[in-house]
């Protein structure tokens, strides 16, 4: 008789591509953590020596540069949380990543990680997978960035991410669309202005 997946097993099945039996396997690696509002998941200069699914709220990644914090990403319920270069080569994270509400996710160690190999055959297979569309994501921020006006980025966010915009500081997002909150805010105006 089959059994419902469990919430963890749902996000394992869907961001790595494995069977429901795998995911079963994988779930056991991960335990439930909960981070307080202001919190850091990982700072700049540590070893990110663990990997997170968020299951409720959300998170911002980010550096600090010579005119202030620059955000990378702004991580939501079923996205992960995690300096992946750090996670996968052992250096120290270039990234922080802090908790922007109360925040709880599922979690892996390092070491649990690495032995994922040894209880589903086809992990190989599945970690470079998983890798290539870590990367692939960041290709496409990349290119929207280079190809995209400031207009269109805010527009194409917008569209993928409305929620973000009444629970998230507006400085936060303009600075993950690599614009300041004048430019963010005269956009907001003219669009505002155009749809009414």
């Amino acid at each position: 008789m089959s059994t419902t997946p469990s919430v963890i097993e749902h996000y394992l099945i869907a961001y790595f591509d494995v069977t429901p039996e795998e995911a079963s396997v994988m779930a056991t690696f991960f335990h439930s953590e909960k981070l307080p509002r202001g919190q850091f998941f990982i700072q700049t200069g540590q070893r990110a020596d663990r990997l997170g699914i968020l299951r409720s709220g959300l998170t911002r990644e980010f550096i600090y540069g010579a005119e202030g914090e620059i955000t990378k990403w702004i991580g939501s319920t079923g996205q992960f949380v995690v300096d992946i270069a750090s996670f996968v080569f052992s250096k120290p994270a270039r990234w922080n990543v802090v908790a922007l509400t109360n925040v709880e996710l599922y979690v892996i160690s390092a070491h649990d990680y690495s032995q994922l190999g040894t209880h589903v055959a086809r992990w190989p297979e599945i970690e470079k997978a998983f890798l290539v569309k870590c990367f692939a994501v960041l290709e496409e921020r990349l290119m929207q960035h280079l190809s995209m006006s400031a207009e269109e980025r805010y527009l194409t966010f917008f569209a993928q991410n409305k929620e973000l915009f009444q629970e998230v500081p507006l400085h936060y997002i303009a600075s993950l669309l690599g614009m300041t909150p004048e430019t963010m805010s005269r956009i907001r105006h003219r669009q505002a202005r155009q749809s009414s």
